[in-house]
């Protein structure tokens, strides 16, 4: 008050009012370009407080200040600061200036029973002694509790008595740096010596005492820059009816260069650099420090541009900091060194209120029959047993209750949006169920770590795909494979027909004989049944490699045509979304799920909508069909889908993209502490046997189902799978095919370089060379051989034949054995192509005779 009354005059005068002890920050919505503050606002020491709560992870902080001006007015600058580090004041304590003891003790009682165990002080230090001396007594200084207090203490608190410091111990404080010099020692002596010679009195000269001796050597700098200047006032405008000396001021006619002068000034005072930015100090560098018995430790600085720093040393630090390692070892209330967590369970608070879905879906959630609205209950499922394991892995107990959100028709009292609503409404503390983490909801309240599996999926009935038709044994290769697979057996023939042409019997013939021969050779290979023989190495080499391709693509269609006729081929009735739509069929949701708001926007009929509460329901729909009231695809989350399909697993089938989500988790309110410990106690929890335990007692595996691996489908053999297999034949082939035309044209060089005849009678003689025998090859020298041996043989047995029946010293008729075996002899080579000598020879002879008999005359 009597601030605001000197600032009121100083601006109606024109004369500079300077304070070094007014930090309220309501003063500085006066705006008076001619109040000066010599010190700094409270305010400034917030952003100080905020990077410690943030250091140490605290989400919750109280604030305990004085009913007056001075501790209101830096209330709304703390919250914000806070909230910028996302923590919050869930209360806010308020202690009258003249409160009694007992009426402190009340309130410090009051706040054992809430869980915040982070409090902020900002009072005088006369209250705020009597508020520790009561913490003390009341044991509020123990282990788990924090205290931090702001300047308004720490300035002053060495006038204490050693007593109040005791009750002290482990609190953090936040003070204004003053930069230690031989200056500020020589004044303090001085002073003191001074101070003592006057008063008889022994006293401490603070931060404030240090502002004043600026401020005062500001203005004399200011005074003496402006010279002989007129200090006198103009009364001109006084009114003569003035009631009070007061309103008899006039203007001061120096005030406006004084006030200028005075803003202007720069010097290194006792305080450290002093100047003023819009009315008062600029932003100073606060000391943290830390109580221990009757003294005090510096563990830290805060400044505005880098954070938390281990000392001031502007040239040192990069970026701001909010790391609790920039500090010094701290001794915490109750003597010891761990940081607190920030908040506790009360040992006489409440207990925590903790809401339940009634769902359908009772393997989830299941409460008792007859269950009374708002009802204590005691539930079942699958997520109550997860959330009481993890309550279990908690590091400290945590003792709650259930209570049923249903109605007395026992279904739910609304939809899942409207049970988190009543944690923002503070009408339950926790939300435990079914309740899926989606983002909207994140903005009024907390949510643990998902639990479950994340994702929204579309079920649909399943059919038996078999077809097996006429035509079925086309379907085991796609038709890309089956016209490579054609080509490729055209192709290869065309080379062993080059390559065996000119060395090769089997080969030649006329033209027709050449395309069956060549055709039938290569597609006889499917089943290795061909019978021509091949004789040059190239041909053989790409018989080779074919064959074994031939291996690989006939046992592969086999084992896929096998699939195809004997395995079950379940097939979805539907394959995606788009065609739902197009069909303009029916599908469904799970009724009061955030689901409907997905199947919307994928712009779906709101009369092609239904919904469902169970997996009874869900099944029923499905078999009504679309047609029939009932749907023809479902969309929910994983979790209840999974459960769904292990009922009815050889009835339907999840399809199409899924949806993403990220699961079930457990509500808490927006900044609950527990929220970390929790998520951490989810982990313990999912990472161990016993959530396989949870899920094989609610979500048993179904003996009747096929396996997972099954295969669904069979799908073609594809031209992708065998492409390299093409490619090594067909290399061979052409390697192959390029060195026989190479050789050949190498040997019809004498041919294409007659002179004076024309490139296409060349080409035709080449060709028709090509088309006759090649009778350099050793195939075709083995078969003359062979003929010069049958033609000597028979010669022989001629000369034979003759000599006998010319003998004159033969007496005896020709034996007919001898005539029989000579016309078996020459019957025998006639057959083979030989010239026959006697024609009238019968043809019924053996050939192994006429060979007897050539051997006996040669011998």
């Amino acid at each position: 008050m009597q601030a605001n009354i000197m600032i009121n005059l100083g601006n109606k005068s024109q004369v500079p009012i300077i304070s070094f002890s007014a930090t309220s920050p309501f003063l500085s919505s006066l705006r008076s370009q001619y109040f000066i503050r010599a010190t700094h606002d409270d305010s400034s020491q917030v952003k100080a407080i905020s990077a410690i709560v943030q250091a140490f992870g605290w989400r919750e902080a109280v604030p305990i200040y004085v009913e007056n001006e001075f501790g209101e007015g830096v209330i709304p600058y703390l919250s914000d600061a806070l909230e910028e580090v996302n923590a919050r004041i869930p209360y806010r304590s308020v202690i009258p200036l003249g409160a009694t003891n007992e009426e402190i003790r009340r309130e410090l009682y009051n706040l054992t029973s809430m869980q915040c165990r982070v409090f902020i002080v900002h009072m005088d230090i006369d209250l705020g002694s009597r508020v520790f001396n009561m913490a003390k007594e009341i044991g509020m200084m123990g282990e788990g509790y924090v205290w931090i207090i702001t300047d308004g203490m720490t300035n002053l608190w060495r006038m204490t008595d050693r007593f109040d410091m005791d009750s002290m111990h482990g609190v953090l404080g936040i003070r204004i740096y003053v930069p230690k010099s031989k200056k500020v020692n020589t004044f303090k002596v001085r002073w003191k010596r001074k101070f003592l010679e006057d008063n008889m009195v022994n006293a401490e000269f603070d931060v404030f005492g240090l502002w004043a001796y600026d401020a005062t050597f500001a203005l004399a700098m200011a005074v003496e820059e402006l010279g002989t200047t007129n200090f006198s006032f103009d009364a001109s405008n006084v009114s003569k009816s003035a009631r009070t000396d007061l309103e008899s001021f006039g203007v001061s006619q120096a005030g406006p260069k004084l006030i200028h002068a005075l803003t202007s000034t720069r010097f290194k005072g006792l305080s450290g650099e002093f100047g003023f930015i819009n009315g008062q100090l600029e932003s100073p560098v606060f000391q943290i420090i830390n109580v221990n018995g009757n003294g005090e430790k510096v563990i830290g600085f805060w400044m505005s541009k880098y954070g938390l720093v281990k000392r001031p040393d502007f040239t040192n630090v990069m970026g701001y900091s909010t790391s609790k390692a920039n500090l010094g070892t701290i001794i915490w209330p109750g003597d010891t060194h761990s940081p607190p967590k920030g908040w506790e369970i009360p040992t006489q608070g409440k207990r925590l209120k903790i809401g339940v879905p009634e769902t359908g879906f009772s393997e989830f959630v299941k409460l008792p029959p007859d269950t009374r609205p708002n009802s204590k209950v005691i539930p079942t499922g699958y997520c109550i047993d997860v959330f009481n394991a993890v309550m279990e892995a908690m590091p400290y107990a945590v003792p709650y209750d259930f209570y049923a959100f249903g109605n007395a028709d026992q279904k739910m009292a609304g939809t899942y949006n409207d049970l988190i609503d009543q944690v923002v409404y503070g009408n339950y503390d926790a939300v435990v169920g079914d309740i899926s983490i989606i983002v909207n909801r994140s903005f009024y309240i907390d949510f643990t770590l998902p639990f479950t599996e994340s994702g929204v999926v579309m079920v649909v009935p399943i059919r038996d795909g078999s077809n097996k038709n006429a035509w079925v044994f086309l379907k085991p290769l796609t038709w890309d494979l089956w016209v490579t697979s054609g080509g490729f057996f055209i192709f290869i023939g065309f080379v062993i027909w080059v390559l065996e042409h000119r060395i090769n019997e089997d080969f030649r013939g006329p033209p027709s004989h050449h395309v069956g021969t060549s055709f039938w050779f290569s597609f006889s290979t499917m089943v290795f049944a061909h019978r021509e023989r091949v004789v040059s190495n190239p041909a053989r080499f790409v018989v080779l490699i074919w064959c074994f391709v031939v291996l690989i693509l006939t046992q592969s269609y086999t084992a896929s045509l096998a699939s195809l006729l004997t395995i079950q081929r379940l097939q979805p009735t539907v394959t995606d979304v788009y065609e739902l739509l197009r069909r303009k069929e029916s599908v469904g949701y799970h009724n009061g799920s955030f689901v409907k708001e997905i199947v919307q926007g994928l712009k779906f009929n709101p009369s092609k909508l239904r919904t469902f509460d169970s997996v009874e329901e869900l099944d029923e729909l499905f078999t009504n069909g679309s047609a029939n009231g009932g749907i023809a695809a479902a969309f929910d989350e994983i979790p209840y889908m999974k459960l769904f399909l292990e009922k009815y697993c050889n009835k339907y089938t999840s399809v199409g993209p899924t949806f993403k989500t990220d699961g079930f988790g457990f509500v808490f309110p927006k900044g609950s502490p527990l929220v970390a410990d929790v998520s951490r106690a989810i982990l313990n929890v999912t990472e161990g046997d016993k959530m396989k335990e949870i899920e094989n007692k609610w979500f048993p595996k179904q003996t009747n189902c096929l396996d997972s691996s099954t295969p669904v489908s069979s799908n073609s053999l594809s031209l992708g799978s065998f492409w390299g297999l093409f490619l090594i034949a067909g290399v061979a082939a052409i390697i192959a095919l390029i060195i026989f035309v190479a050789e050949f044209l190498y040997k019809q060089k004498d041919v294409l370089c007659v002179p004076g005849i024309s490139v296409r009678s060349r080409i035709l003689q080449v060709l028709r060379n090509f088309d006759r025998k090649d009778l350099t090859s050793h195939t075709f020298r083995q078969s003359d051989l062979k003929e010069r041996s049958r033609n000597d043989s028979i010669q022989t047995i001629d000369a034979v034949e003759v000599s006998v029946e010319a003998s004159p010293n033969t007496n005896c008729p020709p034996s007919p054995s001898n005539s029989d075996q000579t016309g078996l002899g020459f019957t025998f080579f006639g057959e083979q192509g030989s010239p026959s000598i006697d024609n009238n020879i019968s043809s019924a002879t053996s050939p192994e005779t006429g060979i007897q008999l050539a051997n006996t005359n040669n011998s």
